[in-house]
């Protein structure tokens, strides 16, 4: 037997011990892939995703989706085989496990900035609509999140809008988050709140964190508002982000004005709303056009800032349609609904 077959023959284990590694080893990559949609104009068992309580609403035909992504999750990495899986599979994108899950930023951090802006982005939405309607809408501090196991937990609930400290009316954050890191150690802070309506006097005794030192009861302030009547979003909590703000917006139009705002088609999108309603970028939306139309969507509201992105997956189906604003998102909405041949914002115009 030559020396050559003899290496030959020796080196075959060894690579196929290589390339078994290769494919079993995690490498530093995280994927987006389409996630559901839901339909806020849904009554899911019975109960309406959007709540209305003192004005009469009215719920007709047609669906308003948001869309989501599926991200895979925080501590896992793909194998070579998932990679290559996703990295052929249209509807799937390959990013940075960095980029999608950032160092600084953990597991419990991620969620609770999720859920701060889903809340966020719920009020906003309100606001929008509201407006939109000649409605006033009064800006206010509002608890935007309650940290499990803190002193806030059972005493204060996410919405509770925040009128006094220790008797001094709160006009910002910054005065709240001072008047309780201020408080005596041992002492405790009163919190006046409005909730459903009804003022409520809460104490609390701060609590130190033993990161930094600083006196914290437990929860986030955010913004909120008070409106003229109950407005609330009935949402599946594993749905986090503000990038569902145009769609909870437009669904909350629809319930609030007679008629089918959509003619009784389905319509989908994502995009944030602030305070002026400007609808700002999201990410992943080559994801949600693909589950928009996976569940039947047949116009997908695109943010301004990811058309071009958009256009990259654009096959005429759903009709993509740039919603630079609320206002224009609506107006957009409408026109189709009257008439879907009719010309609409085009994400190739921007």
């Amino acid at each position: 037997m030559s020396q050559r077959l003899i290496a030959a023959l020796l080196a075959v284990p060894l690579v196929l011990g290589l390339f078994v590694a290769a494919w079993f080893t995690s490498l530093p990559y995280a994927t987006y892939q389409p996630g559901p949609t839901v339909d806020v104009l849904d009554q899911p068992d019975g109960s309406e995703t959007i709540q209305v309580r003192g004005i009469k609403t009215y719920r007709d035909t047609g669906e308003l989706r948001l869309t989501t992504v599926s991200v895979s999750p925080v501590g896992r990495r793909l194998s070579l085989p998932e990679l290559m899986w996703a990295w052929f599979d249209g509807d799937e994108a390959v990013l940075p496990y960095d980029y999608v899950h950032p160092d600084d930023v953990t597991a419990e951090e991620d969620e609770r900035q999720g859920a701060v802006s889903m809340v966020t982005s719920q009020d906003v939405a309100i606001a929008n609509a509201l407006r939109e309607l000649d409605y006033d809408v009064e800006p206010a501090l509002q608890v935007a999140y309650v940290v499990p196991d803190s002193p806030a937990d059972g005493e204060l609930e996410v919405r509770d809008v925040v009128l006094r400290v220790d008797g001094a009316k709160v006009d910002s954050g910054d005065m709240l988050v001072e008047a309780i890191r201020d408080t005596p150690a041992g002492g405790s802070v009163t919190l006046t709140v409005e909730r459903d309506g009804r003022k409520q006097d809460v104490e609390l005794t701060p609590e130190k964190d033993p990161d930094d030192g600083v006196q914290r009861v437990g929860f986030t302030p955010g913004q909120g508002f008070r409106y003229p009547f109950q407005v609330s979003v009935n949402i599946d909590p594993n749905i986090g982000g503000p990038s569902a703000g145009l769609m909870f917006a437009l669904g909350i139009y629809d319930t609030l004005t007679e008629g089918s705002l959509t003619g009784g088609g389905t319509v989908a999108g994502t995009g944030t709303l602030d305070l002026e309603g400007a609808v700002g970028p999201i990410g992943g939306i080559q994801q949600k056009i693909a589950g928009a139309e996976r569940d039947g969507a047949e116009l997908f509201l695109v943010p301004p800032d990811d058309c071009d992105e958009a256009l990259g997956v654009d096959d005429g189906s759903p009709r993509l349609v740039r919603a630079d604003t609320f206002e224009s998102a609506l107006e957009a909405v409408q026109a189709w609904a009257a008439d879907p041949e009719t010309d609409l914002p085009s994400c190739e115009e921007s």
